[in-house]
Formats: C-alpha cells, structure tokens, sequence
C-alpha cells in the first residue's frame, strides 16, 4: 500500500472513530504490516494536511483524534446557543488538587481548602471518568486515593500530566483550570466547554453535539461517523 492509500486509510479511521485511538490500534488497520514508526510518521503527515482546515488532528493521552480548531468554536456555538452551567469555583480547586498533588484521599483535599469536600462533588468527577479510586492509604479507616484519568487529559486535550501549567508557588491555582469553564479561553491549551458540577449534586448534563460529533472539555467537536 502507498503513501497516500495508507493515509486515507488512517483518515477514514480516525473521523469515524468516536474515541481517540492509540497507535497500536491504527496499526491493525494495516494487519500490522506497517511499524509503529511508519505510521507515527504518517500521521505527522495527515496532520499537516489538515493544517489549514477548520478541523484538526491531535495526540492527546488515549491517542489520536480529529476535532475542531478552538477558533471555530464561536460559530459551532451557533448550532446549539444554550450555554451549560458553570463549574463552581470549589469544584475547580477540588479537581486541582487531585490533579497536581495525586494521589490524594478526600482528607488531603479537605486539609489544602480548609473545608469538608462535598462527596457528591467527587462522585461526579467518577462518573464523568476524570477521577478515580486508584488504591487505599494504609492508616485509620483506609481512605481511598483519587486520581485523574487518561480521560481527563483527554477532555483537557492533552497527552500527559506534564503539560498541565506548572503550580504558583507550589500551589494547584484553581485557575490553571479555567480550560474548564465554558467562558474561560486558557493561554495555552484550546478553548473548553465545560459541563457544570455543582458542589450541591444534581444531574450530569450531556457534552454539546457538534459538527457530526461531540464537544469535550476542550470545547472541541471529536468527529463521529455519520448517521
């Protein structure tokens, strides 16, 4: 298979995947008969390809996906104008906390705040696939230790944990995740919608439907198959 048939291949692939997908498995498309590198290489190609369309292709934490430019995001809006509710500001800490300083257990949160963390609060953060019980601390009553989710750095739009801001002072600042608010446009990553948790519970609303897809965290729409 050429160049250009392998290429078309792995496009076809990632636009109608509806979740990132990892190297590995873009290399069964090809019966593995490509290597890894070969196909890292082309799509380092197909990504230049499409560096002028309003869509891009991006590596984040679970590998590979297309999904709008972030300064599209004002026109897609358009499609569905209703704006979610906004993070609260003590879920954006919560979620700060156990991003930089994890693994942490709910008391360690709660000693960084200075106030009880609401356990609603973490279990939306569970059943959003950002944050998860990954072991217990061995002292009095085995608390359970959180930590973020390679979904979480997927709906950040990121690959590692690395490429979060670096700390002020030594401090998770609970606005280096402004990438969370839906009005907040961060300095380096792309533009997000959120999809508010309020600290009180309530229901988990659905991500904003977009361009045949969905919009994540980033604000930007993952192309899915056509129906």
């Amino acid at each position: 298979m050429n160049t250009v048939d392998a290429k078309r291949v792995l496009e076809t692939a990632l636009i109608c995947a509806p979740l990132p997908v990892s190297v590995r498995d873009l290399r069964a498309l090809f019966d593995d008969a490509l290597g890894t590198d070969t196909v890292k290489s082309l799509l380092l190609e197909l990504r230049d390809d499409w560096a002028l369309r309003g869509v891009e292709l991006v590596q984040v934490a679970s590998g590979w996906r297309f999904q709008s430019r972030p300064e599209m995001r004002v026109y897609l809006d358009r499609l569905h104008p209703e704006k979610p509710p906004r993070y609260t500001r003590a879920a954006l800490e919560t979620l700060a906390i156990i991003a930089y300083k994890q693994p942490v257990t709910r008391g360690d949160i709660e000693d960084i705040r200075g106030v009880t963390v609401n356990s609603l609060l973490i279990k939306q953060f569970e059943d959003r696939g950002w944050v998860e019980v990954i072991g217990h601390r061995e002292t009095v009553g085995r608390p359970a230790l959180l930590a973020t989710t390679r979904q979480f750095l997927d709906d950040l739009g990121l690959q590692s944990l690395d490429q979060l801001p670096a700390m002020q002072a030594g401090v998770p600042q609970p606005d280096l995740f402004k990438a969370l608010d839906g009005d907040a446009v961060p300095a380096t990553e792309p533009e997000t919608a959120a999809v508010a948790a309020e600290e009180s519970g309530g229901a988990d609303a659905p991500r904003t439907a977009a361009v045949q897809g969905t919009a994540g965290l980033d604000g930007q729409a993952s192309l899915l198959p056509q129906v």
